[in-house]
């Protein structure tokens, strides 16, 4: 059977795709790998994977995501997100296997008033964004059967998230601040994972290129925690803040909102309402 390598396993992604894993038993052969099984930044380790395992796709779910650390831990963060992601790349080219790479809505500048199409110009305005951009272009150059994904505000059961967080802030402190003035969509990881899993299915085949994923909807940091509050059913009290109330290190996009069409049209993907997704997520349907 055809082997998928899956690195990143034990993030919110790599997490929900071992889930679902259990439904193309007999279809595929899984192997993922978290951190300290693989350091996609030693080059001699992955080479050794491949050659043992020798996967027909690799789905790189890992990365550093640490968006403010990102700021002052430029190498590591470079060594994860960009040269990396060229090395793996490069190692699927040489072994014959389709190439599916996570990146993000933070390749752009956030000052679009209109959902970002996969060929808008990019423009990152923090290193982590610049981090990403430069491994969808190594991903891209070194591998012509190379998928990137972009995603936005993913959550999941799994790791640590938005969601997790309002959920134990509203759970402690009777009020919270929010940013309200930035605006994306959710993503639910399991939501994503099933796509992936579409996308490696689909009798089409496979196409290359860049994708937009999320789940549907535009909403604020804000709309999405009462969201959260509403369906938790707690008591605390959300107030909307600017962004110039809650400076952090790295600079947000204001505007994260992706156009999904080319995903639907290429793969026939049913995107889903972001906050069916959050009820699910949550225990609620």
């Amino acid at each position: 059977m055809p082997l998928i390598l899956i690195t990143g396993k034990n993030g919110q992604l790599g997490s929900e795709l071992a889930d679902i894993a259990v439904q193309y038993t007999g279809q595929f052969d899984f192997s993922f790998f978290g951190r300290d099984q693989l350091d996609i930044g030693n080059k001699e380790q992955l080479a050794n994977v491949f050659l043992a395992l020798q996967p027909a796709y690799v789905i790189n779910c890992g990365a550093y995501t640490a968006v403010d650390k990102a700021e002052t831990e430029k190498e590591k963060a470079l060594g994860i997100n960009a040269e990396g992601v060229g090395v793996l790349a490069t190692l699927c080219k040489e072994h014959c296997a389709k190439f599916i790479h996570i990146s993000t809505d933070y390749v752009f500048n956030g000052q679009g008033t209109e959902p970002y199409k996969e060929e808008d110009v990019t423009d990152p305005v923090n290193y982590y964004g610049y981090t990403k951009l430069l491994g969808e272009k190594l991903a891209l150059q070194n591998n012509e059967d190379t998928i990137v994904i972009r995603t936005s505000w993913v959550y999941s059961r799994y790791g640590n998230n938005f969601v997790k967080t309002m959920i134990r802030l509203m759970n402690q402190r009777p009020e919270i601040n929010v940013v309200s003035d930035q605006i994306g969509s959710p993503t639910y990881a399991k939501d994503l994972a099933e796509a992936i899993m579409l996308i490696i299915t689909n009798k089409a085949g496979f196409t290359a290129g860049i994708y937009h994923f999320s789940n549907n909807g535009i909403i604020s940091w804000y709309q999405f925690a009462c969201a959260i509050k509403d369906i938790k059913q707690l008591n605390s009290i959300v107030h909307p803040i600017p962004t110039t109330a809650y400076p952090t290190p790295a600079k947000r996009p204001a505007y994260s909102v992706m156009d999904k069409s080319k995903i639907v049209a290429d793969y026939g993907i049913v995107l889903r309402d972001w906050k069916d997704s959050l009820e699910e997520c949550l225990g609620k349907s």
